[in-house]
């Protein structure tokens, strides 16, 4: 396939001959040169000699000739092996100060390589490029392909050797016996093992007491914190992953110190995942005993509940009545003065009781009685196993109160004695205070047990939910500062520079404001020139009107490219798409294996990965996949999921699948490339005994959300898995800042449920733009840019909110936003960890900071979007690409109904995973059967405008998603173009 030009910028910078280069050149024979220059030129690049005409890009060869003035088809008089060829090699390694590798350069290397790169990164790739940057470095030519490789993987042993060896000799002998026990005789039935590496079920009791008995079961093994504590999270994560796919016979197999290393890794890191999963369980558990309770007593009230109108007339009737006869009795009086009697009566105190205090004092009335009698139990226990901390004087009184619970938590009391130092705390007021304190016989005010357990339970609730309270051994929920970056301090400069932010706040704020009333400006001065936008007061508060896009004409000649599409190629097999973007993108490279080398033969292994892929991304799993035709049994397909795919390595697969779409777009057909993309969710129902599956209101149903980051043209460059109650801004920037791809996020369509006055605050802070649909956004106000400002713009009044940005909160905390930012752009945690700090429920200053960046940017974008026709349709249309991806799901994920049918988190990521390597693998194709029927002279100048506006790779009329699997690597699709077939692109295992 012929590869995209050479930008001009990039020939001169890395093909230019310089003087002393021609000089060298000059002095050969004139055959010779233009080989040698070419040969020159990319060894000054690369570290190397090219291996063959393939690496050197026409465009290159071309520039070089130019400049010596002859031919480019000179590369050709010059065999590239044979003395000739030496002596020029030779010469540019003289030239250049580098010389060949040797026997001891080798060693060296190695031995570097494991001291220095393996112990922290154990990824193939990752190794092989320290190894040529340090030969780089070094002056030394990288050795044959094969060499390479062998030091590349004698260093990841020896790194490996050394860990496990100084892990082992951390374990105290009582400890290496525990964890012995766990792999001895544990393939004989149920074991702890298995135990200790199950996942958690639904939100339950039992759920909860599994967890607490499996955490009190990982922490009595005393796997040591120091054991592991100065090896690098990357590889003690690579150690939990093989333990955690081993069976204990295969575990048994493995050198002591390997074995006892991966049994550590694995027992370190579920202790913390236990740990989350049991905060998880404790949130869910309080919410649910909130939620059924307000169902309950919703339920009873509603059964008597009827609404009574023309109160004030009842009333009036009833003290007329009482007045004119106040000795009578009221059955003879008042109810015979009320339309209904007696009932209506009824009516009135029922209604009074479905809302207010009553109605939320019998509320938490049921919840005291669902605690007591239900879930006390494991809320109470979980106080033995976990330990809650705070940073923050405000919610320290929780932890006391906590601390007084399991003091009395075995006792019968009703009140907690007589001259106890009871902890005050939030939880305590509103509807509770009247629960929480009684007055006993004897006149004395005391605090009743039960309700104050109930009250602080909930008050951790919603300060773990926050993190403003911690968990000590827990990674989601661990101590906040741990998230952000240790070295913030001393490489500050370095940080600020990486956001593009000033150091000083003053500039930051200048801009902002600035930028601000730019666009105010520009919105106020442009009101009469945008007849599809009016400002005005409206009832409801409402002081914008605007007018909805105008449908544009449809194309009229897509549909005839499919068909053609389909003419030429007929309807192709969803497997062979997959296999087709696998062989020309070499995505399966990817796929490294979890443990060992398995010494699978290459190919073999390449077909069982398209196999799993196909399984999982259609969901019809790995049985229906080894159903088909191509020889692979289902035992050996699920050893390869196993051993080699993981969603992580799914995700790389959809990463190169990705960078080789943008590589072989034609700018002919697809125009310039963007910088944009669009984010939206989609539901999937899921098996929902574990703690991930949750109710969702909008769609209906219990399910799991994919969160998809789509670009302008149809590929997707991010996937992730979310609950249905996590946050869609969160999950927004994280496909943005870290998607992985090559392509440069600078701006980020979204709905209204991706967007926040937080999001785009922390969007500004990261570098790109937040640039969502807004609902309601007739509603939305407009800040002003600063004090004294009232008569500014008089036709936006009534948009305008009545005061400014807070400028000196954001200089006060300016410092902490950026920190929070680097946080976020370097990964020392999650964005949603980190925005959990940012939420309504906080306290934190710099959320009230981050809120006031988030307005004034707000207000940027709305005051240009209101105005910018442009922008509108570019943001409608980003979405409605998708739209179209979310469509695609329902094409390919059609197995077990659309359901992901698993409880295993694992396997839900791998499903994602595997869906997005399907779909990207359908766009890659496409793009180039596309690019093929286009470059046809029949098809030169048969699309039109509005052709190309709605052209798109994501098409499935020509594939086939269902029936037998066939698998053939052999049979290819045939391309003008192409140079001769890839070939089968090998994991390296």
């Amino acid at each position: 396939m012929s590869r995209s030009p050479l930008d001009i910028d990039d020939l001169v910078e890395h093909w230019t001959l310089l003087p002393d280069e021609v000089d060298l050149v000059v002095r050969l024979h004139e055959p010779s040169r233009l080989v040698f220059a070419v040969w020159l030129k990319f060894y000054t690049r690369h570290g190397r000699f090219p291996r063959g005409r393939g690496e050197l890009h026409d465009d290159a060869v071309g520039f070089v000739a130019r400049q010596l003035k002859v031919s480019a088809g000179d590369l050709g008089l010059i065999e590239w092996s044979g003395r000739t060829a030496e002596r020029h090699r030779a010469a540019i390694r003289g030239h250049l100060g580098f010389r060949e590798c040797s026997t001891a350069d080798a060693e060296k290397l190695t031995g570097w390589l494991a001291a220095e790169v393996a112990c922290k990164e154990r990824r193939f790739d990752l190794v092989r490029e320290e190894l040529l940057g340090e030969c780089r470095r070094e002056r030394i030519e990288p050795p044959a392909e094969a060499r390479v490789e062998r030091i590349v993987r004698s260093a990841l042993h020896q790194a490996e050797e050394a860990l496990c060896m100084q892990v082992q000799s951390r374990l105290p002998p009582e400890v290496v016996d525990r964890l012995e026990e766990l792999v001895a005789g544990a393939d004989d039935g149920p074991s702890l093992l298995a135990t200790i590496k199950s996942v958690p079920g639904s939100v339950s009791l039992d759920s909860m007491l599994t967890e607490i008995d499996k955490l009190r079961a990982v922490r009595a093994v005393g796997v040591p914190a120091a054991a592991l504590a100065d090896v690098a999270p990357k590889v003690v994560a690579g150690w939990r992953a093989r333990a955690m796919v081993e069976a204990p016979s295969h575990l048994a197999r493995h050198t002591p110190a390997l074995r006892l290393t991966m049994l550590a890794a694995l027992l370190r890191l579920r202790e913390r995942e236990i740990t989350d999963a049991l905060v998880e369980l404790l949130i869910a558990t309080v919410h649910r005993i909130d939620a059924r309770a307000q169902r309950k007593v919703t339920n009873e009230l509603i059964a008597e509940f009827k609404k009574v109108t023309g109160k004030e007339n009842l009333l009036f009737r009833i003290a007329e009545a009482s007045l004119t006869a106040p000795e009578s009795r009221v059955r003879d009086v008042v109810f015979p003065a009320v339309a209904g009697g007696e009932q209506t009566l009824r009516d009135v105190v029922a209604e009074f009781r479905s809302k207010g205090p009553t109605y939320r004092r019998t509320v938490k009335t049921s919840m005291r009685a669902s605690y007591t009698s239900h879930y006390r139990k494991g809320l109470i226990q979980l106080l033995d196993v976990l330990q809650f901390r705070s940073s923050n004087s405000t919610h320290r009184p929780v932890i006391a109160a906590l601390e007084l619970i399991a003091r009395y938590a075995r006792g019968s009391v009703q009140y907690y004695p007589d001259g106890e130092q009871v902890p005050q705390h939030r939880g305590l007021t509103g509807d509770w205070a009247d629960l929480v304190v009684k007055v006993d016989q004897r006149g004395r005010r005391r605090v009743v047990r039960m309700v104050y357990e109930v009250c602080t339970f909930q008050a951790l609730r919603e300060a773990l939910r926050c993190k403003e309270i911690w968990v000590v051994g827990a990674d989601t929920f661990r101590n906040p500062d741990e998230d952000l970056p240790a070295d913030f301090e001393s490489r500050r400069a370095e940080h600020y520079g990486a956001l593009r932010k000033p150091l000083d706040p003053t500039a930051f704020i200048d801009g902002l404001r600035a930028e601000m009333r730019a666009e105010l400006t520009a919105l106020h001065d442009g009101l009469d020139a945008a007849p599809w936008l009016s400002v005005k007061a409206r009832p409801g508060g409402a002081g914008i009107k605007l007018e909805a896009l105008d449908a544009l004409p449809e194309p009229t000649n897509l549909r005839r490219l499919k068909r053609e599409i389909e003419r030429q190629w007929g309807t192709v097999a969803l497997i062979d798409m997959l296999k087709e973007a696998a062989l020309r993108t070499g995505c399966l490279s990817a796929a490294t294996g979890v443990g060992a080398r398995s010494g699978m033969d290459a190919a073999v292994l390449a077909e069982r990965l398209l196999l799993c892929v196909y399984g999982y991304g259609t969901n019809t799993g790995i049985k229906a996949a080894a159903a088909g035709d191509h020889g692979h049994s289902e035992d050996e397909l699920r050893y390869v999921r196993r051993r080699f795919l993981s969603a992580d390595t799914a995700r790389a697969m959809a990463v190169e699948i990705a960078n080789a779409t943008f590589a072989v777009r034609s700018e002919q057909v697809w125009g310039t490339g963007s910088t944009a993309v669009a984010s939206d969710s989609t539901h999937f129902g899921a098996y929902d005994q574990n703690i991930f599956t949750q109710w969702h209101s909008r769609y209906g149903g219990r399910g799991v959300l994919i969160y998809w980051h789509v670009e302008r043209k149809s590929m997707a460059i991010h996937s992730q898995l979310i609950s249905c109650t996590a946050s869609e801004v969160a999950a927004m920037v994280e496909g943005a800042v870290r998607h992985g791809t090559t392509m440069q996020v600078e701006a980020n369509y979204t709905d209204s449920h991706g967007q926040s006055e937080i999001g785009f605050g922390i969007t500004r802070l990261l570098g790109f733009d937040l640039l969502p649909r807004i609902k309601r956004i007739n509603h939305v106000k407009l800040y002003r840019s600063g004090p004294g400002e009232a008569s500014a713009w008089p036709a936006l009044a009534p948009a305008m909110m009545g005061r400014a940005i807070r400028w000196d909160l954001i200089a006060e905390q300016y410092d902490q936003m950026i920190k929070y930012a680097t946080a976020i752009q370097t990964g020392t945690a999650s964005t949603e960890a980190i925005l959990r700090r940012f939420t309504r429920a906080a306290s934190h200053p710099t959320y009230q900071a981050m809120l006031e960046v988030g307005r004034a940017v707000k207000t940027i974008f709305v005051a240009r979007y209101l105005r910018d026709r442009d922008l509108q349709r570019e943001i409608h249309d980003g979405l409605n690409v998708a739209e179209g991806w979310n469509g695609g799901n329902q094409v390919l994920f059609y197995g077990k109904g659309g359901d992901i049918a698993t409880n295993r988190r694992d396997e839900q990521e791998l499903s994602v995973a595997c869906l997005h390597v399907l779909q990207a693998a359908v766009a890659f194709v496409n793009t180039l059967l596309v690019q093929d029927v286009l470059a046809e002279p029949a098809w030169a100048d048969a699309l039109t405008p509005e052709d190309r506006r709605g052209l798109t790779p994501l098409f499935w009329t020509h594939v086939a998603p269902y029936g037998e699997v066939k698998l053939n690597m052999s049979k290819r699709l045939e391309l003008r173009g192409d140079a001769a077939p890839a070939a089968p692109a090998a994991a390296q295992h």
